[in-house]
């Protein structure tokens, strides 16, 4: 692992949710975490109707320009495509400490519940579930199908951490960011990391009595 503290996969995918896989990437380099991330077509799609955020077509062009934005080191943000079957982590030996899906949608849900494998996110998931590492996935949908509640209870009996993006209110949140920094300081949490987005419950230090 060298210089980092852990490696995690993060997919993302066509869903609304662009500013939490955004906010989670700036989170995870800051915590000296290296970072394989993969983004389908539609999630770069979303990303360009849901932020400001254009990015380059090609995944090393993705990667330079990720890199640059986040302040990166050397070889701690990889970007893979698709297609990229020789990435470590289409591979149990090259599988990360941790994956998380964010935003996923009811389609990626599925794929994974069944083990479809149809790309390399999928794959990436469908090895993680196998080496028996953490998998968290960010749902973003609403209302929710008897289809999707199922694949739900059928990866939470493998293991798999189901974390929707619903931010909570009792942090009295007072822009977008801080519904935003609610749910990437959940995922931070599961992940085992320190995170300061958020006080935990009880905890709030403006309360000084």
């Amino acid at each position: 692992m060298g210089q980092f503290c852990k490696t995690v996969s993060l997919g993302i995918t066509g869903a609304s949710g662009a500013p939490y896989a955004l906010r989670l990437i700036d989170c995870l380099i800051k915590a000296n975490v290296r970072v394989y991330l993969m983004i389908s077509k539609p999630g770069q799609v979303v990303m360009g109707m849901e932020t400001d955020l254009k990015l380059p077509a090609r995944s090393a062009e993705i990667q330079r320009f990720l890199s640059s934005r986040y302040a990166a080191a050397e070889g701690q943000l990889q970007v893979f495509g698709q297609d990229q079957w020789t990435a470590p982590i289409a591979s149990g030996s090259g599988v990360a400490d941790a994956m998380v899906i964010c935003p996923c949608t009811t389609g990626s849900l599925s794929a994974i519940a069944c083990g479809a494998s149809r790309s390399l996110l999928e794959r990436a998931a469908d090895v993680t579930l196998k080496e028996r590492r953490p998998l968290l996935v960010v749902l973003r949908e609403m209302p929710l199908s008897e289809i999707h509640l199922e694949n739900m209870l059928k990866l939470v009996r493998m293991g798999v951490v189901m974390l929707p993006a619903t931010p909570g209110f009792y942090h009295r949140p007072e822009s977008v960011n801080d519904l935003v920094d609610f749910v990437v300081a959940r995922i931070l949490e599961h992940l085992g990391l320190d995170q300061q987005l958020l006080p935990s419950w009880g905890m709030d230090n403006s309360d000084s009595s």
